[in-house]
């Protein structure tokens, strides 16, 4: 299906030209992330009933839709732009309108990424690359934080990964990569397109 017939599906409005940049250099402009990324993605990495998904930088919610429709898991949406957060929450309210569920586990949250309060049971973990490193390393540092309070199996699923917060991870952290996932057809001509998955396990 193309964006616009997946919106359609969702009942939600995520396709169209986004509004500018952000005035600060450590948030990058918004993208929502192909609905073609997302289904060759989760053919082969699956959620679990009792995950909780984080999204940071998520704009008008489309991967919590797509998320939430496809695994009925929880899902958080942290966005700092105010504008996209009321987009996401009629998105919200037109999704529950047309399915009667959800109103239990879809949730957005309108802050910056490094102030979200991480819960104990948060334990997967999106990014489209919508930050510097110096606000990465805040978040990640928080989650580990929290992952010291409570201990679980933690995810970090990076779409369209920098260099920078690969190196991040690999040098400075316990995550470690179990997954990569070449989108085809874009991968060939753009090395960026895919996911990484890194997990830190604790036992």
């Amino acid at each position: 299906m193309t964006n616009q017939q997946y919106d359609q599906l969702l009942n939600i409005k995520t396709v169209g030209n986004q509004k500018g940049f952000h005035k600060s250099l450590h948030y990058h402009r918004y993208e929502p992330t192909p609905y073609q990324g997302l289904e060759q993605l989760f053919q082969s990495y699956e959620l679990r009933s009792g995950d909780r998904v984080v999204d940071f930088g998520c704009g008008k919610g489309r991967l919590n839709f797509y998320i939430y429709h496809l695994f009925n898991v929880d899902v958080v949406g942290i966005e700092m732009d105010e504008i996209f957060y009321q987009d996401a929450m009629e998105n919200r309210g037109d999704y529950i309108k047309k399915y009667k569920n959800g109103s239990e586990k879809i949730h957005f949250q309108c802050c910056m990424a490094q102030d979200y309060e991480i819960k104990p049971n948060d334990n997967r973990f999106y990014f489209f690359n919508p930050f510097s490193l110096q606000v990465f390393i805040q978040v990640v540092n928080r989650i580990l934080l929290s992952v010291e309070i409570m201990e679980r199996e933690v995810d970090l699923i990076l779409y369209y990964p920098s260099e920078d917060y690969i190196y991040f991870l690999e040098n400075q952290t316990a995550f470690e990569m179990i997954q990569e996932v070449k989108l085809k057809g874009k991968y060939e001509h753009n090395s960026n397109e895919r996911f990484l998955i890194y997990r830190l396990r604790h036992w």
